[in-house]
């Protein structure tokens, strides 16, 4: 008998474009109920890219969603979620059709998660941050970066608002573009806190009038560097609030400059404050459709 095989597309968006262009891709796959957890790592290795999310249907949320890296499924990914609405809203498949604005929501593996929907960018619920020191192991995470402690603007600290990330805080963009990673050291780190991985951001931009710019390592989870991450962002503007005293409650993130092939990415966070406590926050950005890509399962 013949084997039988299927193909299964693979819209390719870009999450967090600046302007309309750079960003970050994520693939969409539609209508993946029937997908097993190996079918969806398979497609996700097929597509290569640094997350694939996976649209179903859900009994407590408008879609389910599911994000494997090439490596493994993780629970949450903000530029695969910003693609992933923002795709459906252009496909006029989210809410009430073409043109909404308004909210949605997606069930992940660990709980629901509100959508803001406007003018075809996508917001993320996060929730409030939880912080944890790392200074036992701060050398070497200093270390893995081949940083120095008087190149620190902020100590590294462990930041979850949704996923756990650990936060450095350099100088300058020099001091960030200098930054020559050493993966395998990262990875043990990242191993031991449960990490996503390092966020290693700057106060200098850019472009003016934006708050930081940041370089993002997840050897962990295949991804050596990656233009863009919401659910890093998310915990940066936290940090810059709470432990850099900046008053202020939106934040505007840059990524993917400083990567040897650069993407330029902007993130906008919307902290909800209550008292001079976070509790949560909502990050996103626009997202633009660049190609189908095709894969296939036996």
């Amino acid at each position: 008998m013949e084997n039988m095989t299927r193909e299964i597309d693979v819209a390719i968006v870009s999450a967090f474009i600046d302007g309309d262009e750079g960003g970050n891709p994520a693939g969409v796959v539609l209508n993946a109920d029937a997908l097993s957890h190996e079918d969806k790592l398979s497609i996700a290795q097929q597509v290569g890219l640094s997350e694939t999310a996976f649209v179903s249907a859900s009994d407590i949320s408008e879609f389910t969603l599911d994000f494997y890296t090439p490596a493994r499924q993780i629970a949450h990914c903000g530029h695969a979620t910003i693609a992933t609405f923002s795709y459906l809203s252009q496909q006029g498949l989210v809410g009430t059709g073409l043109g909404f604005t308004g909210r949605s929501s997606k069930q992940t593996v660990d709980g629901p998660r509100e959508i803001i929907i406007q003018k075809g960018q996508a917001y993320m619920e996060q929730t409030a941050p939880r912080y944890e020191s790392v200074a036992d192991d701060e050398a070497a995470i200093l270390s893995s970066l081949g940083l120095t402690a008087d190149q620190l603007i902020a100590s590294p600290t462990l930041v979850n608002t949704g996923n756990s990330f650990i936060l450095v805080g350099v100088d300058s963009e020099s001091t960030l573009a200098a930054i020559q990673p050493n993966q395998d050291q990262i990875s043990i780190i990242s191993d031991k806190y449960d990490l996503i991985g390092f966020y290693v951001f700057t106060t200098e931009t850019k472009v003016d009038g934006r708050d930081a710019g940041t370089r993002m390592f997840a050897p962990r989870y295949g991804i050596d560097e990656e233009a863009a991450t919401g659910m890093a962002a998310g915990p940066l503007a936290c940090f810059l609030r709470d432990r850099l005293h900046l008053p202020k409650e939106t934040f505007v993130i840059e990524q993917g400059n400083l990567m040897a092939e650069p993407s330029s990415s902007v993130i906008t966070v919307n902290l909800m404050v209550e008292g001079d406590a976070i509790v949560s926050l909502m990050a996103g950005g626009g997202g633009k459709f660049t190609r189908q890509a095709t894969a296939t399962l036996s």
